[in-house]
């Protein structure tokens, strides 16, 4: 295998291939690159036996030559290597030339790196050909909708593995995606133009990890089989494992009405929350909500280094005299994601799940539990 290739464009696919490079796979294989020039261009494939990632680089771009002189072939090679040699060269092109499957020499007139191979034979056979329920959605979209839940599932395996994941659900034109590490929940609801009816749990931290890639697209096309999610848009195609198991059903977590709603800037009350919140005990993180027609207050307080409270300026609410007792990093979270100026706050009782929303988009709604619950 020979080619000449541009070396940003290189560089560029490297980057993107290598988000599913893992340096604690079990398999030392998959610490290399696959490099396969084919009739379709360069394919640089990477996985950690879960995330794969194949990017192709293109032999045009418009009329603008990306790869030349090609000598078709495959090879493995190091990722964390090849990432770096092609980093810190600095020429236009990219030669890079197989001698044997053990060997091969790049460079790019100037700097020369030698770096080990091995056959590609020795590379795992991966299915990235679409098999399965399909539909197109939005860039934005689907971005929006992973960053609306992803933070709010489980970051470890417990009794309920489920929780680890993403849980969608397609049905009527609607994708609807649940996250919940038990303490809060997280959903947000979006149009596709689809007819499927599909339910599937994608691993959040997969999701996670190639959401900067996703956010480069226009559109996406996405495939669900029984064992593995695909993810296919521009010149790339990710793949991720499912995650077996039937997801909890949350719907009876979300109250049907509420006694208290509260009206407030985002920013400011996030700021406040901020200033208080480093004085409560680190054992319960808890921070007092006081609210009334008359004014709304934060406090926290610790046996150890005092008390601290702030009032809220700016708010509008709903209902009578009531002090709930909020955990500052579940909602702040809450309110960071939903990038709204305004936030709304609804409880129905002191101690009842909680819900925080976006006055403006009532797509995605966030809930977390009281304090005691969890």
């Amino acid at each position: 295998m020979r080619f000449n290739i541009d070396r940003i464009q290189f560089a560029k696919a490297l980057l993107n291939t290598n988000k599913a490079i893992s340096s604690r796979s079990p398999m030392p294989v998959l610490s290399n690159f696959k490099l396969d020039l084919n009739e379709k261009g360069l394919e640089i494939t990477g996985t950690d036996g879960a995330i794969t990632i194949k990017t192709t680089v293109p032999y045009m771009i418009g009329e603008r030559n990306i790869i030349t002189n090609p000598v078709p072939g495959a090879v493995l090679i190091n990722a964390d290597y090849l990432c770096k040699a092609i980093g810190k060269m600095q020429g236009e092109t990219i030669t890079l030339d197989v001698i044997d499957d053990t060997v091969a020499k790049i460079t790019d007139g100037k700097t020369h790196y030698t770096p080990n191979c091995l056959s590609a034979d020795e590379y795992p056979d991966i299915a990235l050909t679409p098999v399965g329920q399909s539909f197109t959605v939005d860039q934005g979209d689907f971005c929006s909708l992973i960053e609306s839940c992803v933070y709010a599932a489980d970051t470890k395996v417990t009794k309920e593995p489920t929780l680890v994941a993403i849980n969608f659900t397609l049905a009527d034109g609607k994708l609807k995606a649940v996250a919940t590490d038990t303490a809060r929940v997280a959903t947000k609801v979006i149009d596709v133009n689809s007819e499927e009816r599909i339910t599937a749990n994608i691993p959040a931290r997969s999701l996670q990890s190639i959401l900067s890639l996703l956010q480069t697209a226009t559109k996406i096309d996405v495939c669900i089989s029984n064992k593995q999610a695909l993810f296919s848009f521009d010149n790339s195609v990710i793949s991720t494992r499912l995650v077996s198991g039937a997801y909890p059903n949350l719907s009876a977590a979300f109250p049907k009405t509420f006694n208290y709603t509260l009206q407030v800037s985002a920013q400011e009350f996030l700021a406040a929350l901020d200033r208080v919140a480093f004085i409560s005990n680190e054992a319960t993180s808890s921070v007092r909500l006081l609210m009334s027609d008359e004014r709304v207050e934060l406090s926290a307080k610790n046996r150890e280094n005092g008390s601290a409270s702030e009032s809220i300026d700016n708010f509008r609410f709903v209902g009578s005299r009531v002090e709930v007792p909020i955990n500052p990093v579940l909602v702040a979270d809450a309110i960071k994601v939903l990038k709204s100026d305004d936030v709304i706050l609804c409880f129905y009782s002191e101690s009842k799940p909680f819900v925080v929303k976006n006055p403006q988009d009532e797509s995605a709604i966030e809930l977390i539990t009281p304090i005691h619950a969890y």
